[in-house]
């Protein structure tokens, strides 16, 4: 661990706890070692940093816009966190590969499969790409989800804080059955990926996701890691 990315990140940590009232509490669920998916949703900038410094110092990486590093100053960070740069508009190999590389030496993925910010917190439609991910890698999914730094914004502009909370879910396995992977399977996978994160939110923020009582399980295979 470098000077540099310890300098980084406590101070990334002391800002966002001086501009949000956080409960990270929650975090304290994520097992403390082995391969893991975290599926969260993804409403803001806020999130990356303020959840990236307070799993340290577990190994966490997560996708970011191959546009990020067309700033310097956002590439050296992103760089700095090992971030991986995916080409959002092609099936990126590439992004994959390291995707799995981080997963096959016992790191943590942040994945969000909304694939974009909501700005406003509702869940959108999931894309499918973390289907590939899960079932290649074999490692286990953890549901996370915030809320409240849709307010961050307005709140910034009258000197006041927000609060932003956490929600963590239980550990699961995506797994096949020995179903053809379709497209159309693959949505349902994904789907059934979104609605964990749906019941773990508040009914204002579960958009897409809102009708909880058609939220199917037929891909998803429970477990409990040993912390």
């Amino acid at each position: 661990m470098s000077l540099a990315f310890s300098v980084v990140n406590f101070t990334l940590k002391g800002l966002t706890r001086l501009l949000c009232r956080i409960d990270a509490t929650p975090l304290e669920r994520v097992p403390e070692s082995g391969p893991l998916i975290l599926v969260a949703n993804h409403i803001n900038f806020l999130e990356v940093p303020l959840v990236y410094t307070h799993l340290q110092p577990r190994p966490v990486t997560g996708f970011a816009k191959a546009e990020t590093w067309d700033n310097p100053a956002m590439a050296q960070l992103f760089n700095l966190w090992n971030a991986i740069p995916l080409h959002r508009d092609e099936a990126d190999i590439q992004a994959i590969r390291r995707a799995l590389r981080v997963l096959a030496k016992g790191g943590i993925l942040a994945v969000a499969p909304e694939g974009t910010r909501s700005g406003d917190g509702r869940l959108r439609r999931g894309q499918p790409g973390i289907v590939t991910l899960a079932l290649r890698s074999q490692a286990p999914i953890l549901p996370m989800v915030y809320y409240g730094g849709e307010k961050f914004h307005n709140n910034i502009k009258r000197l006041k804080r927000t609060d932003f909370h956490i929600a963590v879910g239980k550990v699961f396995y995506l797994s096949a059955k020995g179903k053809r992977v379709t497209r159309l399977v693959r949505q349902q996978m994904v789907d059934e990926i979104m609605y964990t994160l749906a019941a773990l939110l508040p009914p204002q923020y579960r958009g897409d996701y809102s009708a909880l009582h058609l939220a199917t399980t037929e891909f998803i295979v429970s477990h409990s890691l040993p912390r």
